[in-house]
């Protein structure tokens, strides 16, 4: 009960993350078509439009990683007390955000990027912390 007191701002950025990026990555492998061909529309009118479902792997792999480093942070946290799996599951969340404000971007939907810029705050900040 100390480990999670102690480390209760941690564990809670930890689960946000979890939330977002597992359930995103279940959502890509359970509808891979639909968020394909949606993204490839989204991005038809850019130099990415070519390489969509790469674009979409490497970020399911992205998502599922640093959802699955965040779910050990926690374990290492409580069990151990020990960082490290947090800080590699919230620097991987850093960067895959930054690759999907990166194709918002491209793509010129400025409002989609609004979003990831909410999301990447609780994840900058987890960084800090730990």
């Amino acid at each position: 009960m100390k480990n999670i007191l102690d480390h209760a701002t941690e564990i809670l950025l930890l689960l946000f993350l979890i939330i977002t990026f597992l359930q995103s990555g279940f959502d890509k492998i359970s509808d891979w078509n639909g968020n394909v061909s949606w993204l490839k529309e989204h991005f038809s009118k850019t130099p990415l439009r070519n390489i969509v479902p790469l674009m979409v792997g490497i970020i399911l792999v992205a998502e599922v990683f640093a959802g699955i480093l965040c779910l050990i942070g926690i374990y290492q946290l409580l069990s151990t007390g020990d960082t490290l799996f947090a800080l590699y599951g919230a620097i991987l969340s850093c960067i895959t955000l930054l690759l999907l404000l990166f194709g918002q971007r491209v793509a010129k939907d400025y409002e989609g990027a609004k979003t990831i810029a909410v999301y990447f705050i609780p994840a900058i900040l987890l960084v800090f912390i730990l």
